[in-house]
Parts: C-alpha cells; sequence; structure tokens
C-alpha cells in the first residue's frame, strides 16, 4: 500500500485527513507515527509558499520514498486587514497556543460591530507525488467572528470564534462531519481526491 505521510504533528488535522481521503487505498501517517521529527522553518509570504516548504522538507528528508502532503491554513480578517493570516497558529507568540490566540483576536476586534466582522479560512495544500509531479490545491470559507470567546471541548483552532451564517452556528459548535463537508481544509481535500482520481 502507497504511503502518504502528512507534514503535521496536529491529530486534530491528521483525523480530519485520514478521514476525508478513507476511500482512496494509501495508508496516511502524521510525522510522530512515520517516526519523523523535524522542525520546518516556515518562511513562506503564502498560505501556499509555507505548504510547500514543508511538503518538500519531507519529501527530501524521506528520499522521495513516499508521497508528501502537507497544507497551511489560517484565519484572514478584514478588519485586521488580514491577519492574523500566515501567522495564525502563532498569533499570540507562542505556537499552537489556541485558546490565547482567540482571546487575542477578540482584544484586538473590540469596538467592531458583529456586521463588520468578516472572515475566511484559507487552507493551501501541496502534494508531492514524485521528482515530476506537484499538485497544488486551495479552499476556502467564509465567515464572521464572534463578539465573545467561550471555550468548547474538543473545538481547536478559530472555531470557537468562526461562526458561519448557513450554519447559525460556529465551527466549535458543529460536528466534525458537517465542518469537514464545508470547511476550508474540507474544500481543498475535495479538489485533491479529484487530482488523486487522474494519478
Amino acid at each position: 500500500m502507497k504511503k502518504i505521510i502528512v507534514a503535521s504533528n496536529n491529530n486534530h488535522k491528521i483525523e480530519e485527513i485520514k478521514e476525508m481521503l478513507k476511500d482512496f487505498s494509501y495508508e496516511i501517517l502524521g510525522l510522530k507515527e512515520a517516526g519523523i521529527e523535524i522542525d520546518i522553518e516556515e518562511n513562506g509570504k503564502t498560505f501556499m509558499e509555507n505548504s510547500y516548504i514543508k511538503a518538500k522538507a519531507i519529501y527530501d528528508l524521506c528520499k522521495g520514498k513516499y508521497m508528501v502532503l502537507a497544507d497551511d491554513s489560517g484565519l484572514a480578517v478584514d478588519a485586521l486587514k488580514g491577519a492574523p493570516g500566515i501567522y495564525s497558529a502563532r498569533y499570540s507568540g507562542e505556537h499552537g497556543n489556541s485558546i490565547e490566540n482567540n482571546k487575542k483576536l477578540i482584544r484586538e476586534l473590540q469596538g467592531v460591530p458583529f456586521k463588520k466582522r468578516d472572515a475566511a479560512f484559507f487552507c493551501a495544500m501541496v502534494l508531492i507525488v514524485n521528482d515530476n509531479t506537484v499538485v497544488k490545491v486551495e479552499g476556502k470559507v467564509n465567515g464572521k467572528i464572534t463578539e465573545e470567546y467561550r471555550e468548547i471541548e474538543g473545538a481547536f483552532g478559530y472555531d470557537p470564534l468562526f461562526y458561519v451564517e448557513e450554519l447559525e452556528k460556529t465551527f466549535g459548535e458543529v460536528s466534525s462531519e458537517v465542518k469537514n463537508a464545508m470547511s476550508h481544509r474540507g474544500r481543498a481535500l475535495e479538489q485533491l481526491k479529484k487530482e488523486l482520481n487522474k494519478i
């Protein structure tokens, strides 16, 4: 069975990807499962650049033996000129501290009325199949940032704050099935599935 290594240690993300690609006959492994420990400097200026940097670093490390999938995603808030953007995971200064990131975002938007809190989640994915084939796809979902933060068990990232009008709920309040069907990563993975079918 062919292996796809996901260039991430984020268990939520890896499970989401495994679930979305379960109809394909690939073994999907996160970095820990593959026994890879590496710190990759993401110094790109866009989500897509960072995604490619991560995928290429892992692909080179595995000497091209496996396909490598990387994604870079984040939140862009109109009222903050696109921030936190590529710094979404470390917005508060500490990488991956979702609670502090959420609290900082609420502080930054203090005084901004709900109708002006437009935001979008973006996801850029890169799959390096082999030396000659690199697949790049993107997904996006629009929403608004709520006016207050409350912790929701099981929710991660900015999901507790990201209100989607057609759901009348935040991403933190819906099941993973509902979220995956319309999330930025879900939409990027739908594009990826089409590309995998061609491969």
